[in-house]
């Protein structure tokens, strides 16, 4: 919609309104030393996980509580998100977040992106080896990786899926926001659906895995995989919220 205003119009600018997608932050504290410690846990190896994306702070789930809001905008933007807007506050959170330069978002979480997720406690299953269904074929854009991935390296394909020509070895690690190809023996983690596409699949020739995860459901090495897949190809793919591991018929 235009918003107009009495008068010739002006020849230099012109305001209408706009749907961003917008990151979505859900404060369940307001203790932000304890928030700054998991942010540190969650993102802190991987600084490039957000492109100054702009970020919505809902703050229903902490109540009534006050935030520091001039903290949480520093802390936020130092993961490079860049806070606009709160909603779900009170009378009194939400006049604190203006003060703070934050605009009330309103409806604004109705818009936002699916928030990043990377593995937190979820459900697994095995399922009886099957035909696996069609792949997807594999975009363009892909990031292609042909050397192999040493303990202690990481990738991040954001806003695509990775190809990994060459071994995944212990400690190494491979994040996407979509799907993974290991196409050599995958023995780091995996992370695939990075920020919550459920569609997202693990794949490899070789599934050996320290831990694998889709939209923030994962499975560790803690508990054995089914001989039915390990060390042999297989796939990965999220139903009904549980890791559903698949051999690949070669």
């Amino acid at each position: 919609m235009t918003v107009t205003v009495a008068g010739r119009a002006p020849a230099s600018f012109e305001i209408k309104s706009a749907n961003l997608p917008l990151v979505a932050l859900l404060l369940k504290s307001n203790d932000l030393d304890l928030l700054a410690q998991e942010l540190r846990g969650r993102f802190g190896d991987i600084p490039d996980f957000f492109d100054h994306d702009p970020l919505v702070i809902d703050l229903a789930p902490v109540g009534n509580a006050p935030v520091d809001f001039a903290r949480l905008v520093e802390m936020l933007r130092g993961y490079r998100v860049m806070p606009v807007a709160v909603k779900g506050g009170s009378a009194q959170q939400m006049e604190a977040a203006r003060s703070a330069g934050l605009a009330d978002g309103g409806d604004a979480l109705a818009l936002s992106a699916p928030t990043p997720t990377l593995p937190q406690r979820g459900r697994e299953e095995e399922e009886q080896p099957k035909a696996p269904p069609a792949v997807a074929s594999i975009p363009a854009s892909a990031l292609i990786i042909d050397k192999p991935l040493r303990s202690g390296q990481q990738v991040y394909a954001r806003g695509r899926d990775v190809v990994v020509l060459a071994m995944v070895n212990a400690g190494a690690e491979v994040i996407a926001d979509g799907h993974i190809h290991v196409y050599a023996p995958l023995r780091g983690k995996a992370i695939a659906g990075a920020r919550g596409d459920a569609d997202a699949r693990i794949l490899t020739l070789c599934l050996e895995p320290e831990l694998v995860s889709i939209a923030g459901v994962y499975r560790t090495s803690e508990v054995a995989l089914p001989r039915s897949v390990r060390g042999k190809p297989a796939q990965v793919r999220l139903v009904d919220d549980k890791l559903v591991m698949e051999a690949l018929n070669t």
